[in-house]
């Protein structure tokens, strides 16, 4: 399983928000610039980096700077997600060196567009199921869709997605575990590769994730606030499963 340390951006720092209210961004830039962070993460084992752009994801401006920096200096994969609401920002993301883009509301809007991107780009897509009572988040996770997250994928598993973000908008922020009920559903698709977020805590959450057959977890508060270090997660994650 893929450790996936999280790289949230506003106004040019890390942050953290809980269930993705704006209003209550928390700012770790004691901890280094986005760029700092990114490489401390990687340093310490991280498959990957997420990194989410915030501001685009609000509509209130682009963190794209720190996000070019970021891929140019780490070596491990970097997946972008927030506000790729056109072909176009989701190319130039890709074109730039990010390895992975990650997209909800225009893969729900313009599901033509996406097949279009997963045509050209294959798994370096991926769509992001932001979830609150079994339903789909889009805009920002301000907007419900009508689509629960068994419609959505077998709608998406059509157009040719392979790659999944769940994210448990409830659970976000709030170190209280992540939902497994949901995700052990989900992963009975053996057609599906799904990374999880939202409310990792403990290194008891690594490996019940581990068990659900999960193939990465994004983990962001945990991480920042000490709940779980990444070299915790990392050799969890790891280890044969017995």
């Amino acid at each position: 399983m893929k450790v996936i340390p999280a790289v949230d951006l506003m106004n040019g720092k890390v942050t953290r928000l809980l269930q993705g209210d704006p209003k209550k961004a928390k700012f770790y830039d004691y901890l280094g610039d986005p760029v700092a962070i990114a490489k401390k993460w990687e340093a310490g084992g991280a498959d990957a980096i997420h990194v989410v752009d915030l501001d685009r994801a609000f509509n209130k401006g682009s963190n794209i700077e720190a996000i070019a920096k970021i891929i140019n200096v780490v070596n491990v994969p970097v997946q972008v997600g927030g506000g790729i609401r056109s072909k176009e920002a989701a190319e130039a993301l890709l074109n730039m060196g990010a390895d992975y883009v990650i997209m909800g509301t225009l893969a729900f809007k313009k599901p033509e567009v996406l097949g279009e991107l997963i045509g050209k780009f294959g798994e370096r897509v991926i769509v992001a199921l932001d979830y609150v009572d079994g339903k789909v988040m889009i805009e920002g996770w301000t907007l419900q869709t009508h689509a629960k997250i068994e419609m959505a994928l077998e709608r998406f598993l059509r157009i040719g997605v392979r790659n999944f973000l769940l994210t448990s908008i409830r659970r976000d922020g709030t170190l209280q575990g992540v939902d497994f009920d949901t995700l052990r559903q989900v992963c009975k698709n053996s057609k599906v590769k799904v990374m999880a977020a939202g409310g990792v805590k403990s290194i008891r959450d690594i490996y019940m994730l581990k068990e659900c057959g999960i193939y990465g977890v994004v983990i962001g508060k945990a991480l920042y606030e000490g709940t779980l270090t990444l070299e915790e997660a990392v050799k969890a994650a790891r280890e044969a499963v017995s």
